[in-house]
């Protein structure tokens, strides 16, 4: 939801006039797939990455103003709350050691953010979800002062129309309520991209939908809020209940939430923009005065701008982009199921396994999705999200399997294979799957290092609070020491 907006009310004329403007904007992208406006050559991909704040003693800092200021870059962008930041990171070909392109990026970026946030006496992390985070710093008066914010946190409450619930349930339990969409701002998330033509949208889609469990069992990295201890990859239910505009009724009449799986495997990216029209009402019913059918009419290329703005209200796990640049129109799957962190090397790691992945399943002579029921998919994704690094999930021809043992087996292979499809050289592709793989061999990622180094401490008499603490600051060191969490001391 990158769009600026400004603060503003909204009448029943603007939603009218809105709903009417967007169907007239899905009625102009249908149009231009049936046509084949779209940029196909040469496919590019991308990585958005959010970060945490934290002073020198770990606690969480409210100065991302003073940081972004200081950094001074314009890939950094302002978040949810004032302790989040986020980088996008330049799109890149794989091919052509464009992975280790967006590696030497990543960590040049970083190293440069966290040098000049030192001077305002603040701290990147890059963690799912802040573990030292208290019931404070989720106040609405911490939301970053950027106007969309608040409106969107205001629109989701009206519809909503009480406050938010969150109860997640995992070795502990935590209940809480919020006046404000304040909690999502705890999930800091890695976003990847993939470029892809029309035709192909529908395999890549499907094929990101099959494996978000996988990605979740070896890439968790978010098993505390507010002091419990809950899911493995605790954004997962977190940003479910956070951003939900349905009271429980509607949730017995089965109205879709916001924060969505889906329901079915597509046959098209149409499939998606037009379920997102049917299904969920406008919450910024913000309407300009381009018409789309003349400008394509007259040889341009259509913003499509309410379509993408209502698109980006929707919070599906693998979202579809329909963007503009260089007034060439594409088409992406932004994949985003993963949590930030550990480290560069670590989030390097788990790009390269899903866009390997992908690949290789997204050209399959046999679809996985026509071997395995959408309904498997979302209950891999769940239980993943619940266990981490020790889930079981269902695969076809095998059944239930433990991830670990599913991934060294088959998938790795076939993320090999697909890397050397996208052009990536197999000492690139060998050295980053080789993370995943040891991950795998020792049951180690991000979430179960935590929970370690936090039962150790609480073992040897140090409370909750300070054994979040102190693991927070140890795992910042060894986060910008880039090494993988694999290797990290216990």
């Amino acid at each position: 939801m990158g769009t600026e907006v400004d603060l503003q009310e909204f009448s029943r004329s603007d939603r009218t006039r809105h709903r009417e403007k967007v169907r007239r904007c899905l009625d102009v992208f249908a149009r231009m797939l049936r046509e084949s406006y779209f940029d196909i050559e040469d496919p590019m991909t991308g990585m958005e990455i959010e970060f945490n704040l934290v002073d020198d003693e770990g606690h969480p800092s409210l100065k991302s103003a003073e940081a972004l200021e200081a950094i001074a870059n314009p890939s950094f962008q302002t978040e949810l709350a004032q302790f989040n930041l986020e980088i996008n990171v330049r799109p890149r070909r794989l091919g052509a050691r464009g992975v280790s392109g967006f590696e030497d990026d990543l960590r040049s970026s970083l190293n440069h953010a966290e040098a000049k946030s030192n001077e305002v006496r603040a701290h990147m992390v890059m963690i799912g979800i802040l573990p030292t985070l208290e019931d404070g710093h989720l106040s609405p008066s911490n939301v970053s002062p950027n106007p969309r914010y608040k409106l969107l946190s205001d629109q989701i409450l009206a519809a909503r129309g009480e406050d938010l619930v969150i109860d997640i349930n995992g070795p502990e339990r935590l209940q809480t309520t919020s006046d404000s969409i304040m909690p999502e701002a705890a999930c800091t998330s890695t976003q990847l991209h993939t470029q892809v033509s029309p035709d192909n949208f529908a395999a890549y889609w499907n094929a990101s939908q099959a494996i978000s469990g996988i990605q979740l069992a070896v890439g968790a990295n978010s098993p505390y809020l507010l002091g419990k201890q809950l899911w493995q990859e605790t954004r997962i239910p977190l940003f479910e209940q956070a951003t939900d505009t349905r009271s429980e009724e509607l949730k017995e009449q089965g109205v879709r939430p916001r924060v969505w799986f889906g329901e079915r495997w597509i046959n098209s990216i149409f499939d998606l923009f037009e379920e997102n029209v049917r299904y969920f009402p406008a919450l910024l019913p913000i309407t300009d005065d381009e018409d789309p059918l003349e400008v394509l009419e007259g040889g341009g290329t259509p913003t499509l701008s309410e379509l993408k703005l209502h698109n980006g209200t929707i919070y599906r796990w693998n979202r579809p982009v329909y963007d503009v640049v260089d007034d060439v129109p594409h088409l992406r799957v932004e994949n985003r199921v993963l949590a930030a962190g550990p480290s560069v090397i670590d989030t390097m790691a788990n790009a390269a396994f899903y866009f390997g992945l992908t690949r290789t399943l997204a050209e399959d002579d046999r679809p996985l999705w026509s071997q395995m029921s959408f309904s498997a998919a979302e209950e891999n994704f769940h239980v993943a999200a619940e266990h981490g690094i020790r889930a079981r999930v269902y695969w076809p021809g095998i059944g239930e399997v433990d991830a670990t043992e599913l991934v060294l087996r088959r998938l790795l292979p076939m993320a090999h294979a697909g890397l050397e499809r996208w052009g990536v050289e197999a000492d690139e592709a060998s050295r980053l799957l080789g993370i995943i793989e040891q991950r795998c061999i020792l049951g180690r990622n991000g979430a179960s290092w935590y929970v370690d180094r936090v039962t150790a401490l609480e073992e040897d008499g140090t409370d909750r609070a300070e054994a979040l603490r102190l693991t927070l600051q140890e795992y910042r060191e060894l986060m910008h020491a880039n090494e993988p969490v694999h290797t990290w001391p216990l």
